[in-house]
């Protein structure tokens, strides 16, 4: 019989969060990033349940059919971290090995880091852990004339009315563009010409990766179409915030058992910041037992590459959950 996977709400630190679970047996939280859903982790939460593992996989604060605070202070890390401890609670759970991707991964990276006694073991995909800075990110940013990277422009109201007039167009282009088998010239930029906007100037519908059909596609834009864009660039805006509000952990390292996994072909850990925050992976996580780069993948790593990522997840969860 095939493994199903369940929809409910579920209330949780004062919102509603929806989630898919699949599986009974020890607990396996996924938290995907921007521009995504609960859907990003598929072919995760079927394979982790199959293996014995009750795999959830919530829409975070702000997406799809989970609660959207109106207010942007409302989306700091401290929520999201919060949100993640509320659910384990709501599951009747006391402790899960997290995993996050994308914006996923600083949410696991803070859980693990907070909360010890709950997240026993943590799994970063694309987004290394980086050790707090000296001053504010998107100060530090525009001091170095990067004023035109994707954080900044993602601050601004002309990055979500350029990503609602076509939501469709909008996931078929970002999923494309940081896709690993896409062409170096029709790659992610981590930098925008404002006169194009961060999805450029082209209309031109790319062919779709592999790993991704239309189906696929059709389900991430129903959810856009519907809620629009604002919710997950709301996690941006807080970047400056979370910079102060984490004040307590500096030089905090993460001392539980850690597992990072990247695609070679990702602009996140090839651009020169996030080449740094990989080299210095294992000083901020002491305890990071494997680290894995898949030859020739993106950045949408789960979906890209389901098998490779599902034996290292498995493998790791047994490790630390069996």
């Amino acid at each position: 019989m095939a493994t199903e996977i369940q929809h409910r709400q579920i209330p949780a630190n004062g919102i509603e969060m929806y989630v898919a679970e699949a599986g009974v047996g020890p607990l396996v939280l996924l938290c995907h990033g921007w521009p995504e859903l609960w859907y990003s982790w598929r072919h995760q939460l079927k394979a982790l349940a199959e293996a014995g593992f009750r795999a959830v996989a919530p829409d975070m604060r702000g997406f799809g059919q989970t609660s959207a605070p109106q207010d942007v202070a409302a989306y700091t890390i401290f929520h999201h971290v919060g949100d993640m401890v509320a659910l384990v609670a709501a599951l009747g759970e006391t402790r899960a090995v997290i995993v996050g991707h994308d914006w996923g991964a600083p949410v696991a990276w803070h859980a693990a880091q907070m909360r010890p006694d709950i997240f026993t073991a943590v799994a970063g995909l694309s987004v290394p852990f980086r050790r707090r800075g000296r001053a504010m990110p998107l100060d530090m940013l525009r001091k170095a004339g990067k004023s035109d990277y994707y954080w900044i422009y993602f601050q601004e109201q002309a990055a979500e009315d350029e990503f609602a007039r076509d939501a469709r167009f909008t996931l078929r282009r970002t999923l494309t563009i940081g896709s690993g088998d896409t062409p170096r010239d029709r790659k992610m930029s981590m930098y925008v010409d404002r006169a194009q906007g961060f999805l450029g100037a082209s209309r031109e519908d790319y062919p779709l990766p592999a790993w991704l059909s239309d189906a696929d596609l059709d389900v991430f834009a129903a959810e856009y179409r519907r809620t629009g864009f604002r919710g997950g660039l709301n996690w941006y805006r807080n970047i400056d915030r979370n910079w102060e509000l984490t004040a307590p952990w500096q030089d905090a390292v993460i001392v539980q058992p850690a597992l990072f996994i990247a695609g070679t072909r990702d602009a996140v850990i090839t651009g020169s910041m996030g080449q740094r925050a990989l080299d210095e992976l294992e000083n901020v996580v002491p305890n990071l037992r494997r680290k894995i780069l898949i030859e020739s993948a993106g950045h949408w790593i789960q979906q890209e590459r389901p098998d490779e990522v599902n034996a290292a997840l498995i493998g790791f969860a047994r490790e630390h959950l069996g």
